[in-house]
Order: C-alpha cells, then sequence, then structure tokens
C-alpha cells in the first residue's frame, strides 16, 4: 500500500509539474502571438505613415514644380516683351533715318532745280 500511494503521489506531482509547464508554455506562446500581432500592428503603422510622407513629400514636388514652371513661363513672356519692344524702337529708328534720308534728298533736288 505504501507503494501505491508514494506511485500516486510520484503520478501526481509529475502530472502538475508537466501541466504547470504547458500553461507557461501557452503564456509563453500568448505572449508570442500578442507581440507578434502588436509588432505586426506597429509595422502597418509605419507603413502608413511612409505612404503619407510618400504622399506629402510628391505633393510638395509637384507644387513646386508648377510654381517653377509658372516662374518660367513668366520669365519668357517678360522676354519676348522686351525682344518685341526693342524690334519696334528698331524699325521706328530705320523708318526715321529712312524718312530722314528721303527728307535730305528732296531738300538736294529742290536746291539743284532752283
Amino acid at each position: 500500500m505504501k507503494k501505491l500511494i508514494l506511485g500516486s503521489a510520484l503520478l501526481l506531482a509529475l502530472g502538475l509539474s508537466f501541466t504547470s509547464c504547458k500553461d507557461k508554455k501557452a503564456e509563453s506562446a500568448g505572449d508570442v502571438l500578442d507581440n507578434a500581432i502588436e509588432a505586426t500592428e506597429d509595422a502597418a503603422k509605419s507603413a502608413g505613415d511612409a505612404v503619407e510622407d510618400a504622399v506629402e513629400a510628391t505633393g510638395d514636388a509637384v507644387e513646386n514644380a508648377a510654381d517653377k514652371a509658372g516662374e518660367a513661363i513668366d520669365n519668357a513672356a517678360d522676354k519676348a516683351g522686351e525682344t518685341v519692344d526693342k524690334a519696334v524702337n528698331a524699325t521706328e529708328k530705320a523708318a526715321d533715318d529712312a524718312a530722314n534720308a528721303v527728307k535730305n534728298e528732296a531738300d538736294k533736288l529742290k536746291k539743284a532745280a532752283h
């Protein structure tokens, strides 16, 4: 009877120690699973933040490019206006010079006719 009680006590002790180890492993697996879920959530949040940052950077780049293009168009228009003004001034000067030359020749002809 003594062996039966000692054997039962030994089996009970072993059973409890294995069961308690399984609980720890189950808790550890639960912790691992929780940590994995948290890590996945953190990674998803980081990816979302990275996408938002990329969208903002792209928007800023497009806005800057549009501003630069607008400035280039304004500068080109200014240069074209200056070129047109110079051409008008040169044409007026040439017309004045031609008119003066015609007037001078007319004066010479008048003097020669008298």
